[in-house]
């Protein structure tokens, strides 16, 4: 893809990733946004689950901690965020909020509430990877023009160096999707694919930014 003249100044960038230093987060794979039955389902889920399982088992297999972010809201707010732009949605303690089956969570994972789009807006997941000692995180999950893309952009402010696996992910249309990705291949991390980042986790390989190389 060829750079507009402003993003064109994109420093070139490549990501080692060290399974001590980083996470993946897999934000909002929910029962209400992938399922029959839920209230907002993006259409094409199960694209996702193979490159999602895939990334999931590798970063296992090297011991990197695996990060499941649930979009989930109380109930009788007065004025709750995000229901006054979009229908409401995951409300907490129900199967709606809980992560697709399809992608093996399991109870010993670290599992984050967020209210808001990013998972770092008034969550504890900041405070979680520092404890860890992690400062480098690789991001995936629906949809990426909103959630996604607020939590890369939440990432790269408060300091993490950020992959985007793009085959992992799936915006609201191709025009989203392309836009997002362009965006934070230039502005905010490295996109990249499924079969690098195992590969980087597997064999120790480098991580290349697709879109601005």
């Amino acid at each position: 893809m060829s750079l507009d003249v402003f993003s064109a100044h994109v420093n070139e960038q490549q990501v080692t990733l060290d399974p001590t230093r980083c996470a993946v987060i897999v934000v909002d794979m929910i029962n209400e946004f992938c399922k029959p039955g839920g209230r907002m389902v993006l259409p094409g889920y199960e694209a996702l689950v193979g490159p999602q399982r895939a990334i999931v088992e590798a970063a296992r297999a090297a011991g990197v901690p695996v990060i499941w972010i649930h979009d989930a809201h109380r109930p009788n707010m007065r004025h709750e965020r995000e229901w006054a732009k979009r229908t409401e949605h995951g409300l907490e303690n129900t199967w709606a909020t809980e992560i697709i089956e399809d992608l093996g969570a399991r109870p010993d994972d670290i599992h984050v509430t967020k209210r808001r789009y990013s998972a770092f807006f008034q969550t504890d997941l900041d405070l979680t990877l520092k404890d860890m000692k992690v400062d480098q995180l690789v991001v995936f999950g629906v949809v990426t023009n909103i959630c996604v893309r607020s939590t890369v952009h939440d990432a790269f402010f408060i300091g993490y160096e950020v992959v985007v696996p793009a085959d992992a992910c799936a915006a609201t249309g191709p025009r989203e999707q392309e836009s997002s990705l362009y965006d934070i291949a230039t502005h905010f991390g490295v996109v990249s694919d499924t079969k690098s980042v195992v590969a980087a986790f597997n064999q120790g390989e480098t991580i290349s930014n697709l879109i601005a190389a």
